[in-house]
C-alpha cells in the first residue's frame, strides 16, 4: 500500500489544521493533516500556506504513529 499513496488524489480529503507558535496570519506556523480518501488507513500532512497544497507527505497509519510516539518521546511530552 505505502508505495501507492502517492498516487491517490487529495483534492477531497477534509484536512484539519492544527496550528501553534507565531500566529500572526492565517496561516502561519500550521499544518494540516486528513485522511487519503480511497487509503485504507493513510493519512497526507502538508503545510497550511497556499502553496502547500500539492506537496502533502503521505504516510501509512503505522508510520505515522511511529512519528508521533517518537517525537512526543524525545520532546518528553506525555500522551
Amino acid at each position: 500500500m505505502k508505495s501507492d499513496l502517492y498516487s491517490l488524489p487529495t483534492d477531497s480529503a477534509d484536512f484539519t489544521k492544527f496550528c501553534g507558535g507565531n500566529l500572526q496570519g492565517d496561516h502561519e506556523a500550521c499544518v494540516e493533516l486528513a485522511a487519503i480518501p480511497g487509503a485504507e488507513t493513510a493519512f497526507a500532512l502538508r503545510d497550511s500556506k497556499p502553496e502547500g497544497a500539492g506537496n502533502e507527505l503521505r504516510f501509512t497509519e503505522a508510520e505515522l504513529d511511529t512519528f508521533v510516539l517518537g517525537y512526543a518521546a524525545k520532546r518528553g511530552l506525555k500522551l
